[in-house]
């Protein structure tokens, strides 16, 4: 059974992918999830992959695991090796996971939970070509969930990998119904 709701957290570093990150954020919030948008290697502004500038709430270091539901990783480059070089990123995935938390990555983060030692056995997706680093049992399938894993495979399925997220939120009607209102 998922613990409730408390919060959860997109984490932004210089270079993530626009759609990947506004959409995961968008969506959450629709669904009345809380949401911190955090900052990873800079403070306040993080600058997209394609000039997309956005305020963050706090910095990754601010972030308490045990008030995570979940943690999402937007893709793009270089935001998801910018996210892979941070240890406090790494230590705020494992330390989630460990108290029964949902990790979700995007196109090229999946790299992310590869570095942190959690994408081991799991089946996963992602921007075709970055199983080639990560290894294991890629799938490439859009959306993937597995032993509480959302994965996704880049920006064309930001809007079904962000539905994904509220469902396994334990939202499924909710993401029905927002499923319908934006005609996916």
């Amino acid at each position: 059974m998922l613990r409730p709701i408390l919060k959860t957290a997109v984490l932004l570093a210089p270079g993530f992918e626009d759609i990947e990150a506004v959409t995961s954020i968008d969506v959450l919030r629709r669904a009345d999830i809380p949401v911190a948008v955090a900052s990873v290697g800079v403070k306040g502004l993080v600058t997209s992959a394609h000039g997309l500038s956005i305020q963050t709430d706090c910095a990754v270091e601010d972030l308490v695991a045990d008030d995570l539901a979940l943690v999402v990783l937007p893709g793009g480059m270089p935001g998801a090796t910018n996210l892979k070089a941070s240890r406090s990123v790494r230590l705020l995935l494992e330390q989630v996971r460990a108290g029964g938390g949902l990790l979700a990555a995007i196109c090229a983060a999946p790299i992310v939970l590869h570095a942190a030692g959690i994408l081991t056995t799991q089946l996963y997706t992602c921007y075709p070509s970055f199983e080639k680093e990560i290894g294991g049992h890629y799938t490439a399938d859009r959306v993937r969930v597995d032993d509480r894993l959302i994965t996704a495979c880049g920006p064309g399925a930001s809007l079904e990998f962000a539905l994904e997220l509220v469902s396994q939120l334990g939202k499924p009607e909710v993401a029905a119904h927002l499923n319908r209102g934006m005609l996916v």
